[in-house]
Formats: C-alpha cells, sequence, structure tokens
C-alpha cells in the first residue's frame, strides 16, 4: 500500500508539474519561435541559396563536381536530424539541443566567411583566357570543415524548432489544436519570407559587391537567431525528454523475437498493459492496440514466469509500447513516398541555376540590372507563400464547409496534390531546356558556354513557381503527418524523419547525376549548350510518376494512430479521420 501511495503521489506531482507547464506556451511564445526561424534560415539560405555559384565562380570546381558536393553536404545535414532528435527526445531536451546546435551552425559560418574573406583560403581570380586554378586540398578542406559543422548544427535546429514551436500549445484543448494546425503554415509561411530576402539582398550582394559581406550577413543573422531564441526561455512550455525512444523501440523489437514461437494473437489474447510504466511517455494518452503488425504483439504476452510489476522491458513491453513501433512503421512508406520529391526540386539549386547563369537575366532590353542566377528563386518562395495564404485563408475554410472536419483536408489529400504538382513542374524544366538549347542552335552559340543566350531567364519562372506550390502543399503536409501520427514523446524523432526524407533525396539526386554523368556524360557537361540536361528531368519525371502511384496506394491503405486520451474531453481529431482516404 505504501508502494501505491507513492506512485500515486507522484503521478499527482506529474500532474502539477504538467498544470504549471500548461500555463506557459501559448502564442505569447511565437514572436521569439518565429524571430528565430526568420533569422536562421536567413542564415542558413543566405549561405547556401548560391553556393553552386560560389564553388564554380570563386572556388573554380567543375559543375558536376560542385553539384554533388552541394547535394552531399545537403543530404548530411539531412540526416544529421536523428541525432539531434535522440539527443532531444532522450536527454536534453528541445530547447538545449536547439541551443546547442545554434553555436555549432555559428562556429562553421563564422569559418566559411573568414574561407572567403582570406586570400589564403580560396585561389586566386581567373586571368583572362587562361585555365582558372581550382581550390588547393587545403582551401577545399576548410570548406567541408565549415559545412561539416553547419550539417552538425542544423541536425539540432531542424528537428526541434517546429516540434518545440508546436509543444507550445496543448492539445488537449480543443482551441489550441486548431492554433497547432495554423502553426505549421505560419511557422512555413515565416521561413518563406526569411528564404524570400536570403535570395534577393543576400544573393544580390554576394554576386555584386563580395563573398566575404555576402556570407557575413547570414552569420550575423545566425547570431540574431540565438539571442532571439533565448531570450523567450521564461515563457516557453518545456516538455521533459522521455528516455532513449531507440531503446524502447529495440526493446520491443527484441520481445517480439524472443516470443515469434508463441501462438499468433487474438483479440481474446490478453496483452500487458502499465499505465504507471507508460506515464511519463504518454502525456496525451496512451495509444490503443491495433490490428495491425500483429507480429509485434507477441512482445506484450505475459509468458509464464514474467514480472508484471517489474518487468524486463527487453522481454515484455506494454501495449503502448509496442503501439510507439508499430506508428513508425506504418509512417515509413508515406516517408519514402517524399524523397523523389526533394529530388526533384535539389535540381532548382544545381542545374537550373546554371541554366539561368546562360540566359538574358535583364529585367526588360532598356534596364542594365541582371538578375543574380540564385535570386530565381524568389519565384519559388513568391509560389509557395502565395499558396500558403490561399490555402490557410481561403481553401480550407471551403473545405471545411464541404467535409464537415475542422481540419478541412487531410495532410494525406495535401501531400498528393503536391506530389502531383512536382511531377508537372519537372516536365515543365525539361521541355523550358529543349526551348533554350534550340535557341542557342540557333544563334550559333553551342560552342560558347560563357555567351548569354538570346532568350529570358522568365523562361524558368513556370518551373520554380510549380515546385514552390508543391512545397507548401507537401512539404507542410509531410511535417503535419510526422507531428500527429508520431507518439508524443518521439516528437523530435518524428520530425527528423522529414529532414530524413530530404536527405534521402538530396543522395539520390547526386546518385542519379553521378549515373547519368557517368553513362551518359554528353548529357551533362560544364557546356550546358552542347549538353541533354533535358534527358535528366525526363528521368525525374518519370520516377515521380511511379513515386505518385506508390503515394497513392499507401495513403489508400494507411491507418491513423489510435489515441485515447488521458483527459476527459473532445475525441482527437485524427479519430474522426480514422478512414479518410485520398
Amino acid at each position: 500500500m505504501a508502494e501505491g501511495k507513492t506512485a500515486e503521489e507522484s503521478r499527482g506531482m506529474e500532474g502539477a508539474s504538467r498544470g504549471v507547464q500548461m500555463r506557459k506556451g501559448g502564442l505569447r511564445t511565437m514572436p521569439f519561435i518565429f524571430a528565430n526561424e526568420i533569422a536562421e534560415k536567413l542564415a542558413v539560405v543566405g549561405f547556401s541559396a548560391n553556393m553552386i555559384s560560389y564553388l564554380t565562380q570563386e572556388l573554380h570546381m567543375p559543375l558536376v563536381k560542385a553539384a554533388t558536393t552541394l547535394t552531399n553536404f545537403g543530404g548530411t545535414a539531412s540526416l544529421t536530424p536523428l541525432l539531434g532528435a535522440f539527443l532531444a527526445d532522450a536527454y536534453l531536451g528541445r530547447f538545449w539541443t536547439i541551443t546547442g546546435a545554434s553555436v555549432i551552425y555559428q562556429l562553421g559560418m563564422v569559418l566559411l566567411t573568414l574561407s572567403a574573406a582570406l586570400p589564403q583560403l580560396h585561389p586566386p581570380p581567373c586571368a583572362g583566357n587562361e585555365p582558372c586554378k581550382e581550390a588547393s586540398g587545403g582551401q577545399l578542406a576548410v570548406l567541408y570543415a565549415s559545412l561539416l559543422l553547419n550539417s552538425l548544427g542544423a541536425g539540432g535546429i531542424r528537428p526541434c524548432v517546429v516540434a518545440f514551436g508546436a509543444d507550445q500549445f496543448d492539445e488537449a484543448d480543443r482551441k489550441q489544436k486548431t492554433r497547432t494546425w495554423n502553426f505549421f503554415n505560419w511557422y512555413y509561411f515565416c521561413m518563406g519570407l526569411s528564404i524570400l530576402v536570403a535570395v534577393t539582398a543576400v544573393v544580390y550582394v554576394q554576386d555584386n559587391v563580395s563573398w566575404a559581406w555576402g556570407l557575413a550577413i547570414p552569420t550575423f543573422a545566425m547570431a540574431a537567431s540565438l539571442v532571439s531564441f533565448v531570450a523567450g526561455f521564461p515563457l516557453y512550455r518545456h516538455l521533459d525528454p522521455a528516455g532513449s525512444p531507440f531503446t524502447r523501440l529495440l526493446q520491443v523489437a527484441v520481445a517480439a523475437a524472443r516470443k515469434r514461437r508463441l501462438p499468433p494473437v487474438t483479440d481474446s489474447t490478453p496483452l500487458y498493459d502499465n499505465s504507471e510504466l507508460d506515464g511519463p511517455i504518454s502525456l496525451d494518452g496512451k495509444l490503443i492496440h491495433t490490428g495491425n503488425l500483429t507480429f509485434l504483439d507477441k512482445a506484450a504476452v505475459v509468458a509464464e514466469g514474467e514480472e508484471e510489476e517489474k518487468p524486463n522491458l527487453w522481454r515484455l513491453s506494454t501495449v503502448h509500447r509496442v503501439e510507439e513501433l508499430k506508428s513508425l512503421m506504418r509512417m515509413g512508406p508515406i516517408w519514402a513516398a517524399g524523397i523523389l520529391l526533394i529530388t526533384a526540386a535539389a535540381q532548382q539549386g544545381t542545374f537550373s541555376l546554371q541554366q539561368a547563369r546562360t540566359m538574358n537575366r535583364r529585367l526588360s532590353s532598356s534596364s542594365s540590372f541582371q538578375i543574380p542566377p540564385g535570386s530565381m528563386a524568389v519565384f519559388t518562395i513568391l509560389s509557395m507563400l502565395t499558396t500558403i495564404v490561399v490555402y490557410d485563408r481561403a481553401l480550407i475554410p471551403a473545405a471545411r464547409r464541404a467535409t464537415g472536419l475542422r481540419r478541412g483536408i487531410s495532410y494525406l489529400t495535401r501531400m498528393g496534390v503536391g506530389f502531383a504538382i512536382s511531377v508537372l513542374a519537372t516536365l515543365v524544366a525539361g521541355f523550358v531546356e529543349v526551348k533554350r538549347r534550340d535557341v542557342a542552335a540557333t544563334h550559333g552559340l553551342l560552342d560558347q558556354p560563357r555567351a548569354t543566350v538570346p532568350i529570358s531567364v522568365f523562361w524558368l519562372v513556370p518551373q520554380y513557381a510549380l515546385h514552390g506550390m508543391a512545397e507548401a502543399f507537401s512539404a507542410i503536409g509531410h511535417l503535419e503527418f510526422f507531428y500527429d501520427q508520431a507518439p508524443e514523446s518521439m516528437r523530435s524523432t518524428a520530425t527528423a524523419l522529414f529532414w530524413l526524407a530530404i536527405a534521402a533525396g538530396n543522395y539520390a539526386s547526386s546518385f542519379i547525376v553521378s549515373l547519368v554523368h557517368r553513362y551518359r556524360a554528353h548529357w551533362l557537361p560544364d557546356n550546358l549548350n552542347r549538353g541533354r540536361l533535358e534527358n535528366l528531368y525526363w528521368i525525374i519525371t518519370f520516377l515521380q510518376l511511379l513515386n505518385l502511384a506508390y503515394y497513392a496506394a499507401c495513403a489508400h491503405y494507411y491507418t491513423f494512430k489510435p489515441l485515447q486520451q488521458r483527459q476527459a474531453g473532445d475525441p482527437p481529431e485524427d479519430s474522426v479521420e480514422l478512414h479518410t482516404k485520398v
């Protein structure tokens, strides 16, 4: 009895602590979080948006090497969030993970700025018609060190910021849950505004003033981001880390493997449940048993001789912990569908940018101002921002009236629309490249790679704009999906899956480009006028069509996470949408 009383008192203290936390957070924390996101994205995009130009024009890298370098480091920066998410969910919490990672990113930005500012850290400018001197091994080592620090810093920031922002709203409160959905839209909107500044003002400074100043601006922005975020510390709602999620998942897998010879689990089979044990990892509610992936259910079957009060978790797991693993496994196929979307978008920062460099970038025939190639991404951002506003303020209210659902459109439907638009974007890109090269041939410029092809750069606007629309639908839908469907104790880890898809997409882009360059080198020469870049776009378009069909099947058969809330009140929104299909 004394032991039970102690457990009861412990739960009461936990509830009281949770109540204190509930009085924090909310809308008043958003200025600090959004200011952090704006400054941080200004730093990240200000450094990355025009890096293909820095590598080819300043460090004199060959085009294919520069493109694969960027996609490889872009992939690494999207892979490290798994490490950051693990530290946040298991040990540090999201606030301290973001803070520490921001310091690491700051160091990377300082090193990169020094590499551009100090003459000994980059090769000399090209002299006349002489071959340009490529960066030395030591100079490249400085570049790679800065990119590695940025990748590590991004690993702590990316999976935690969006989850930390959503944590500021109590999902048990019906009104605040609606604000959580709006948060994802406006989080992406603020991010887009920052990117807009980066691909215009910062890229202009890089191309027309100096790379030293063009990288110093993002470096200062990163410092401002860190100060802004830390300033909001007293107001934030902090959720304590609940232990290593990977250990719990491994325990379930090991327990299920050990009991694989047990009879199949049926509806009448009793399964182990322990609310006290699961309390720290099920703050929003207990996961309900589902009838799929039943081979894992054996981990929750109490075998003869097993102690239920103090179980060996490597042999016996609770239903909630089994369902945590099931939730992540069910999310896997949907996650995989997002990879090719990133592969397609990655071309906008490499080959599409090089296309823009060869085209007429003047605003008009009488204007002397030329649009920097890196600023073409402004059309992606403007399209994305416009789509977000129309979606949030017009499309969602109309969908709510039509369907009767508070969410209006399920995130699976939203993602599917984004995938379809991305197919169209890549298809258009191929036709535009055919047009660009035909104009170069007509004017005898096929062997003059540095000459301006007399075709307006605005021919590229449709593909950039379509990619922006695809991102507004699919990327935000992905974030909503991962945050909503992941167990609450694993939300940083689940958000890291979003960035893991970006990593896989960048690596897939590097693989496809390397494969094409190996077997069809004439498609992607340094002189694009003699290449067949459109064939790369056709390949990606075909792969995306297959991916769209795959996604439609996965979404149709997807089972939503069933959650029994701890507190009395409205059922989870997704229990209403449990059988919603794309």
